[in-house]
């Protein structure tokens, strides 16, 4: 069995914190860890624990699958995943509009 590559997981974690202006205190926050423990985890300096990598992925509003898109084989890519992300919160009706806008488009 291939490791997981621990240093592009850091990698995406780390420009998705700064593209979306978070401190690695607020992320720290919401994930229950320390400051410093963020900041080894993106400089790869300590590979980051299910749990942690759980909870970073709700601090940072992405998916677990979008950190891990490289990391197996799966027919959808990175888009799909956040587009049905983006989904689970909508109401059904809106679900059925986007549903016809996407028939429309093909």
């Amino acid at each position: 069995m291939k490791e997981l590559d621990f240093p592009k997981i850091a990698k995406k974690l780390k420009e998705i914190r700064i593209s979306k202006n978070m401190t690695q205190e607020y992320v720290a926050s919401v994930a229950d860890v320390n400051v410093s423990h963020i900041s080894n985890i993106e400089n790869n300096r300590v590979k980051v624990s299910l749990s942690t990598l759980v909870q970073m992925c709700n601090a940072l509003d992405v998916t677990l699958d979008f950190i891990l898109s490289d990391e197996y084989n799966d027919v959808s890519g990175p888009i799909e995943q956040e587009i049905l992300h983006e989904l689970q919160s909508c109401p059904y009706e809106t679900k059925v509009q986007i549903l016809k806008i996407v028939k429309a488009l093909k």
